[in-house]
């Protein structure tokens, strides 16, 4: 792997259907399966390693707390068209969890994996 490369961990709860979205639906390329506990995928400099409830990841931390996927830490992923994404995406059935939301940097929307964790896919306002 490059030094550039950022390495991100999702907690999932089905590794094979993680892959499968990731893959089918944002473009990431599988770079390891070791489904039923872990995987990793690339997409440009981003590693995102996709771990399942039997991964090491998944142990429970001393005080019996579980990790467990969801909450509101994303990934945030830049495109040129995000109207023409989230009609692709929408189409293939992919859940969002808001509107496209606007602001003086760009427009936003929040994606969410079949485990509960949340994609961002931005577009930014063009520059001068």
């Amino acid at each position: 792997m490059p030094e550039t490369t950022v390495n991100v961990r999702y907690m999932v709860n089905d590794v094979e259907a993680a892959i499968a979205w990731y893959t089918g639906h944002l473009g990431f390329a599988i770079l390891s399966n070791h489904a039923p506990a872990f995987a990793d995928v690339r997409r440009g400099a981003l590693r995102l390693l996709l771990s399942g409830p039997t991964s090491s990841a998944g142990r429970p931390m001393p005080g019996g707390e579980q990790p467990v996927p969801g909450g509101w830490n994303r990934i945030h992923l830049v495109v040129d068209d995000l109207a023409a994404e989230v009609a692709r995406l929408g189409t293939a059935g992919v859940r969002f969890r808001n509107e496209i939301v606007t602001g003086p940097g760009g427009a936003q929307i929040l994606l969410v994996d079949p485990s509960g964790n949340v994609v961002e896919l931005f577009q930014p306002v063009p520059r001068e």
